[in-house]
């Protein structure tokens, strides 16, 4: 994916049962800096990007820090994921998902654990975030790994 605006799907028309699918693109640079408060607030903002960076560490050893890209997604909802790196090999202890995954997935992937984290953590305010990222997720090309990544 580029810094420019384009769709994780190579046709981003309708589903199978009609409905429109949901879209993804690259917030371009000048917009980055509204992205964190229009998205997760001010309050939460910080809170959940250090979340983020915190799950990536987590699930990938191998994993250094870098340029993140922000994504927002046509229902409304947003994650992030590394740049300049194609793929990570993501582990999760507590359910023995270790698979090698493309850049946006793992932050699909990081980014939902980052959420689910905060919301367990009385972040309410996310919910409505968390529930936009998973049904993106269930649409996305590689829903079954990210799930079982989730699960």
């Amino acid at each position: 994916m580029s810094h420019e605006s384009s769709s994780l799907f190579a046709d981003p028309g309708q589903t199978v049962d009609g409905s429109v699918r949901i879209t993804a693109s690259v917030v371009p640079a000048e917009r980055r800096m509204d992205f964190l408060p229009q998205h997760f607030g001010e309050r939460a903002m910080i809170k959940f990007e250090m979340s983020v960076y915190d799950w990536m560490g987590s699930l990938c050893p191998t994993y250094r820090g870098g340029f993140w890209n922000y994504v927002e997604l046509s229902n409304g909802g947003a994650f992030m994921y590394p740049s300049g790196v194609e793929s990570f090999a993501i582990s999760v202890d507590g359910n023995g998902f270790s698979s090698t995954v493309g850049a946006e997935v793992a932050g699909i992937i990081a980014t939902a654990f980052a959420l689910n984290n905060m919301l367990w953590r009385g972040w309410d305010s996310l919910t409505e975030k968390y529930e936009q990222l998973l049904e993106f997720i269930g649409e996305h090309p590689e829903s079954v790994a990210i799930r079982r990544a989730l699960d």
